[in-house]
Parts: structure tokens; C-alpha cells; sequence
């Protein structure tokens, strides 16, 4: 069992029935009454995410998991197959397993595979990944006297904006967590 002081980023907890990773986490003190814990939870089956508020000192039974290395091969339809870096082995996760790591994943990139028991239940990304530009328009120099950007297709098929020096081939640096352009790499 683990208590709400004990409480991490990224830790999985049982909660009704389900199972839930910790996004975020707030400690809540006010003035009169007892603290509270604010809860961001992500259910690692069902993918939604939700908040909740439990009273300071709410046990949860944490769930173990296992985090395995993991390098991404190919696309096959719905199944996207990983080879795990240690055995060599191959396995394929569904798109519902992956979720929005797809846009990120470029092929031989590697990611962290949560496990829950057997089963890959979740991909983690670093919070930012190199990708290379597939299509943009050409930038006109001159165009503009402030940080103007135009919309550029990067090679998992994910669009983002990005400033107008940059041209198809570049390989820039997108925030896993917002989809936003960060620097060229």
C-alpha cells in the first residue's frame, strides 16, 4: 500500500478496479480543514484521463510494473512492432497500446515499454525526439521582420509549425508532450 505523501509522477495505482498512472500530481492545503491530494490519472487500459481528490493520508495498493527498452521496427496496419534491445525478441503492440506516441516514433527510435504482469500496457517517450522534415513550403527570406512560421510535415506524418529558414531534409527537435516545435537538431 502506498500513501498520498508517498505519491510520485509516473507510479501505477489501483483505483477502482482499474488501473491508473499517476500524470500529475497537488499537494492542497487550505486554510481550514484537512490537506488533500489532486490526482491527474491516466487509465493505462482505457487510455482517457481523469482527476480526482483524495483527503492526505488516502491509501492506494500500487501496482508493480516493469519498464523495458525497447527499439520501434515497422508500421503493419493496426500492430506496430518493437524488438526488445536485450533478447532481440519481437512485439507487437496495438494502436491503442501506443497512442499518441505514434506521431513520434520514427523507425529504429527507441521508447520505454511500461508493463503491467506480461502485458505492454503503455509507450513513454523522451520529452523531446528528433524528426526529420518530409514536406514544407518554401520559406521566402525577407517574408517577415518577426519569428513568422509555416506548417511543416515531418516523417511520421505528424504537421507542426516551424519557423521559415527551415526546408524539407532538416531534422528538428519536437516536445513530445505538446507536438511543438522546439529547435533544429
Amino acid at each position: 500500500m502506498i500513501s498520498t505523501g508517498d505519491l510520485k509522477r509516473g507510479f501505477v495505482i489501483e483505483l477502482d478496479g482499474n488501473e491508473y498512472q499517476i500524470v500529475d500530481w497537488e499537494h492542497i492545503k487550505v486554510g481550514r480543514g484537512s490537506a488533500q491530494a489532486r490526482l491527474k490519472l491516466r487509465d493505462i487500459r482505457g487510455g482517457h484521463t481523469i482527476e480526482r481528490t483524495f483527503q492526505a493520508g488516502t491509501k492506494f495498493r500500487r501496482i508493480r510494473t516493469e519498464h523495458q527498452t525497447m527499439q520501434y521496427l515497422y508500421r503493419d496496419g493496426d500492430l506496430l512492432y518493437f524488438m526488445n534491445t536485450d533478447t532481440y525478441e519481437q512485439e507487437p503492440l496495438s494502436l491503442d497500446v501506443v497512442g499518441d506516441a505514434v506521431h513520434y516514433l520514427a523507425e529504429n527510435a527507441e521508447a520505454e515499454v511500461l508493463i503491467v504482469g506480461e502485458n505492454p500496457v503503455a509507450v513513454e517517450l523522451p520529452a523531446a525526439v528528433p524528426l526529420v522534415v518530409a514536406d514544407s513550403d518554401p520559406g521566402v527570406k525577407g517574408d517577415t521582420a518577426t519569428g513568422a512560421t509555416k506548417p511543416a510535415t515531418l516523417e511520421t506524418g505528424l504537421t507542426v509549425n516551424v519557423p521559415l529558414f527551415i526546408n524539407p531534409g532538416d531534422t528538428v527537435k519536437v516536445d513530445t508532450r505538446s507536438g511543438q516545435y522546439l529547435e533544429r537538431a
